[in-house]
């Protein structure tokens, strides 16, 4: 398991999961994610999901996010 804080500034990202899960808590910012083949989903500050295993999609950073991740293994 990691813990952490986790900043971005505005831009977008591929994101794999492999074999994890991780759980974000938005503290500030505005992001979207978009899984493969589905529909993109906005989180702002106070806004918390998972992505599970084989998660494979993008993140797009609108507004510079900070986040507390929790990934498991």
């Amino acid at each position: 398991m990691r813990t952490g804080v986790w900043e971005a500034s505005p831009g977008k990202t591929i994101s794999a999961k492999g074999e994890t899960f991780e759980f974000c808590h938005i503290l500030s910012g505005v992001m979207q994610l978009t899984e493969d083949g589905e529909e993109p989903v906005t989180y702002r500050s106070g806004d918390s999901f998972i992505m599970k295993p084989g998660f494979r999609g993008i993140w797009k950073t609108i507004e510079r996010v900070r986040k507390i991740y929790v990934v498991v293994e």
